[in-house]
């Protein structure tokens, strides 16, 4: 790994509390790579010998059961993914994909526990981190059980119109079938979804998304922080 490539690493909020000595031990046998897209980091089930840490491009993370496959997450610059598993030394539940060019920086799995085991700092750092991903779990269990496909769209979008700032029209960052795939629909369900969302002012057509009635999507969509913010 580069020098460059370093504070890339410690201005992440996992390991900028951290010690020196700890951090440099951390990252000794830590490297960087460009992947192509659509290139496997890692596999379902297999033990996780590296800690992930997505510098740029996008990761999905995805899971498959029974010859079914599921699109779990997306994650872009700054994303770390499967500290659990590397925190555990166990076998990683999710396999992840590139979906663009991408830049990866990976650290030993083993290295990570033995600084978890010595550097307080870096360990509340990881607890931190695991119970903000516990957290976002539940809250995507909640939208699934409690939602219906169409309200867990309309909070998609409203949330995806915020990330742009609040315009009117802008693009999905996903393509629809994995869109479909992550709000626990079938393409044939989001298709339907979204027909179903055009009297309150959603017009979708290819990746454009136009909303022109804000206020009647949020009634329908009846945003929660319990649910819906990403902070909490």
């Amino acid at each position: 790994m580069r020098e460059s490539d370093i504070p890339a690493i410690r201005s992440l909020e996992l390991f900028r509390e951290m010690a020196d000595e700890s951090f440099a031990e951390l990252v000794r046998g830590a490297y960087v790579q460009n992947f192509p897209p659509n290139m496997d980091l890692i596999l379902e089930g297999d033990q996780c010998d590296f800690l992930h840490i997505v510098i740029d491009g996008t990761v999905e993370l995805f899971a498959n059961w029974s010859d079914r496959e599921t699109a779990m997450t997306i994650l872009r610059g700054g994303a770390t993914f499967i500290l659990a598993a590397a925190i555990r030394d166990a076998p990683n539940l999710m396999s992840a994909r590139t979906l663009e060019r991408s830049r990866i920086i990976m650290l030993p799995a083993e290295d990570v526990r033995l600084v978890f085991e010595k550097d307080h700092a870096f360990a509340r750092a990881v607890v931190m981190e695991l119970a903000y991903c516990y957290r976002g779990v539940i809250k995507g269990v909640k939208g699934l059980k409690l939602r219906t496909s169409i309200e867990r769209l309309a909070n998609y979008l409203l949330k995806s119109q915020k990330k742009f700032g609040g315009a009117s029209e802008f693009s999905l960052p996903v393509e629809k079938r994995r869109l479909a795939s992550i709000l626990g629909m079938t393409p044939e369900n989001l298709s339907r979804s979204i027909k179903s969302l055009r009297p309150y002012g959603v017009e979708i057509a290819g990746q454009v998304v136009k909303i022109t009635k804000p206020d009647d999507l949020k009634t329908l969509a009846k945003p929660t922080s319990l649910i819906d913010d990403p902070r909490s």
